[in-house]
């Protein structure tokens, strides 16, 4: 089968880019992102492409040059399924906060929502491809919903798994380590992982796409995010050892990562991993083992989550033991909020609980984040369920630069790399703030030497 049209079911971090690039790279394939949200679709057909929803260095670019040539978005979501062969499912599947499973198993109610709806408009043959993070063996329920309540379609369903990292997914889409394609070992399952390989390599090398049954691409994306996150919250635990110590985590990490068997990629001590994969995806895994009676590797993997709620805590205890054990009616300062750098996504993000535990100690919050909107920060504390949305918006106080941010407040807490933050002007954002001013590098981004020399008290962690 040669593919000439793709239909993407869901225009967020995943569908969004990853269909950019491939309308870009494939000018000969008609690429469609539908989504009910009609505030995001406008978003995306925002003549001024710097408007568009998702941050990402270098995607408006992308998006400016594919889209009304083959690139466009729309919230017609069963026209698109209607003409499509290849249907992308890239909704949400977030941790579920109800019933059996609470808290832990992945909520699949929005992936059924889109079978349901492929297969009562299909009319011809489609090929469907998960996209979002999914648990094992959901391809078999997706293909029980298909082939029970369709119209006679045949339907072969794919894994096809993101592995992007946000900030970076434009490289990673553009220059992709590997891409794997999961599906059925019959004749029928092999065409359609060809066609959908076909589509890769029209920029990416044969060689870096892999193709397995479509458990084990499942299972695939879930180990791979876990022993990202196992990596982060060894290291931060590693960092609480170097502090009681007197070592330096990172020097201890930059002497382990250059041992080969190890490497030196996610060894950096932070104030835990965010984001909206990670923590998910560990809890899907850790339900899966408890599900097949695994205990043992349950709770392996759960301590990686335990560690990384554990470093989130820390920190503001820190803060707050630093602060003489009070910081009530303190202006503390963050400088970022997102959960990593170049991107605007909070998900997860440590500025959340660590801005959390601070208001309950009746902090005074001033945040400066350049990608992230005020009404972003409120809903994600509201979201916490914590206090009111008054109480929140009375604690929380968003500025457009940091030495606004910064001036007059007791201390600084860096919750985000991003880079502006190590161009300031350290001298001035410490003459503007009470005495003594603290600084928490909650990232390990700025040169603890030099701010010691201009006369903060210095708080890595980790140091």
């Amino acid at each position: 089968m040669k593919i000439t049209k793709i239909c993407c079911i869901g225009a967020g971090y995943v569908g969004g880019p990853t269909m950019a690039v491939i309308a870009q790279k494939c000018p000969h394939i008609q690429v469609t992102v539908v989504d009910l949200n009609e505030q995001r679709i406008k978003d995306w057909n925002d003549p001024n492409t710097d408007n568009i929803p998702i941050y990402e260095p270098g995607l408006s670019e992308i998006v400016a040059e594919a889209r009304d040539r083959n690139l466009f978005f729309s919230t017609e979501v069963e026209k698109a399924i209607d003409e499509a062969q290849v249907i992308f499912i890239s909704v949400n599947t977030p941790t579920k906060t109800y019933g059996k499973g609470k808290g832990m198993a992945a909520d699949l109610k929005y992936i059924e929502l889109c079978a349901r709806q492929i297969a009562k408009v299909a009319k011809q043959n489609k090929i469907v491809v998960e996209k979002s993070t999914l648990p094992v063996r959901t391809a078999e329920a997706i293909k029980s919903i298909l082939d029970n309540t369709g119209n006679g379609v045949q339907f072969q369903i794919l894994s096809n798994p993101e592995f992007l990292a946000e900030g970076t997914a434009v490289t990673d889409l553009l220059n992709p380590d590997r891409i794997l394609i999961g599906g059925d070992t019959t004749p029928e399952g092999q065409n359609a992982i060809n066609a959908l390989v076909d589509v890769y390599a029209n920029w990416v090398e044969k060689d870096k796409i892999l193709t397995t049954n479509v458990w084990s691409s499942e299972l695939s994306k879930l180990t791979a995010n876990a022993f990202l996150a196992q990596r982060i919250s060894s290291i931060n635990a590693m960092s609480e050892l170097c502090e009681k110590t007197g070592a330096d985590v990172t020097e201890v990490a930059r002497a382990i990562g250059m041992d080969s068997r190890i490497g030196s990629k996610f060894l950096k001590a932070s104030v835990g991993f965010g984001g909206s994969c990670f923590q998910k995806d560990i809890l899907n895994l850790v339900y899966i083992a408890k599900s097949y009676g695994l205990n043992e590797v349950a709770d392996y993997w759960e301590q990686v989550i335990i560690m990384n709620d554990h470093q989130k805590r820390r920190f503001s205890n820190k803060i707050v033991q630093t602060l003489y054990n009070t910081v009530a009616d303190k202006k503390i300062t963050f400088l970022g909020w997102a959960f990593k750098k170049d991107t605007n996504d909070t998900r997860e993000s440590a500025a959340i609980y660590v801005a959390d535990d601070l208001i309950n100690e009746q902090a005074k919050i001033s945040v400066y984040d350049p990608k992230v909107s005020r009404n972003k920060m409120l809903s994600d504390l509201d979201y916490l369920q914590t206090r009111s949305n008054e109480e929140n918006s009375n604690s929380l106080a968003i500025f457009d630069n940091a030495y606004e941010a910064c001036k007059g407040s007791h201390a600084i807490a860096v919750l985000t790399e991003w880079d502006e933050f190590t161009t300031y002007d350290w001298k001035k954002i410490y003459d503007s703030m009470h005495k003594p001013a603290f600084l928490f590098d909650g990232r390990n981004i700025l040169n603890a030497k030099e701010v010691e020399a201009i006369g903060f008290i210095y708080k890595g962690i980790g140091s």
